[in-house]
């Protein structure tokens, strides 16, 4: 049976893209590459350091690629199709130009406050950060690991026992006065500034990738046909309502 999901069908299943589209895409490939690579470097880094497993930090879906900056999907390594969001916009604007890369909150008071918990590793902490915050904020190895050093520098944190090879952290009683002192976490502060409508977007384009993606292995061909369809249709009415005043 023809797989119109498959990798043999360029754009998955979309149109041919226009110059344009196509030179946009070829840059955002070119940065998402060398994302991955300074992403990489930053996870040998931690795992030299703290015996972390870096192979488990790239996230689901991995970098993507397609027609604009909010919206990424790629493969994943196990097979099957992997999704990933990018940046939506700024604080209550409307997304895009201008914006950062990524939302960005306080590390430090997030350890801190993760730890009031109970112990955890440093990937542990990233998984919950990113969960907590809606996936709106991932903190990279590049500044967890150096942040939970400088806690154990500062007599904040210790580590506790060790889960296999992953080294685990939990509270000092200086500690536990600090992450008392912390008022709000720092995900509900991004939540609370992050874009009603830009938030609602996300998670429609999360339930219907998660819908595309299992057709690709349950739909029969004239279903995948017709789930096609309807993918292309969306696609050129979402630019379509991008073109208006």
């Amino acid at each position: 049976m023809t797989n119109p999901f498959s990798s043999q069908n360029s754009g998955f299943g979309f149109v041919p893209l226009g110059r344009e589209e196509a030179r946009l895409m070829f840059h955002q490939a070119r940065a998402a590459r060398r994302d991955m690579r300074h992403q990489m470097r930053a996870q040998a880094q931690a795992a030299r350091e703290h015996g972390v497993d870096a192979s488990c930090q790239t996230g689901f879906g991995g970098p993507g690629f397609g027609p604009g900056r909010g919206f990424e999907f790629g493969f994943e390594p196990r097979g099957g199709l992997g999704f990933g969001f990018g940046n939506f916009g700024g604080p209550r604007g409307r997304g895009g130009r201008g914006g950062r890369r990524g939302r960005r909150g306080d590390v430090r008071a997030a350890i801190l406050t993760l730890l009031a918990e109970r112990p955890m590793h440093g990937y542990e902490m990233t998984q919950e950060i990113a969960t907590r915050s809606h996936n709106l904020w991932k903190p990279s190895p590049g500044s967890v690991y150096p942040t939970l050093q400088l806690l154990v520098d500062e007599g904040l944190i210790a580590p506790a026992e060790t889960e296999g090879s992953k080294k685990t952290f939990e509270l000092t009683e200086e500690g536990r006065q600090a992450a008392e002192a912390i008022d709000t976490p720092p995900w509900d502060q991004i939540t609370e500034d992050a874009d009603p409508a830009a938030m609602n977007l996300r998670g429609a384009l999360g339930q219907l990738m998660a819908a595309v993606g299992q057709s690709s292995f349950t739909a029969s061909e004239d279903q995948q046909q017709r789930i096609l369809d309807i993918v292309n249709n969306a696609r050129r009415e979402v630019y379509q309502v991008l073109s208006e005043e």
